[in-house]
């Protein structure tokens, strides 16, 4: 995978980034050696995001079909809420 380099970045700009992009869906910035940040183009992005979603809903799903889920009034709610910060305090 191609890093961009912080350095690059600051004399190429922006046409550091694009050029990683032609290529791959993310551009690692690096830092001192190190990758501290990814950059990616509005469409991946909104790809992880739907991806993201989607295992929610599949978690949220099996959730339901193993029972592990509590149904309750929005006052017993609150109250369990209130005990579990209780006892996590």
């Amino acid at each position: 995978m191609v890093t961009v380099v912080a350095n690059n970045l600051k004399t190429k700009g922006i046409k550091a980034i694009e050029e990683v992009l032609l290529t791959q869906p993310e551009a690692p910035i690096s830092v001192h050696g190190k990758v501290k940040y990814v950059v990616m183009s509005q469409q991946q992005y909104q790809y992880l995001r739907e991806c993201e979603l989607e295992a929610a809903l599949a978690e949220s799903k099996s959730d339901l079909a193993g029972g592990r889920f509590v149904k309750e009034t929005v006052a017993q709610h609150i109250s369990r809420l209130k005990q579990i910060n209780a006892v996590a305090q």
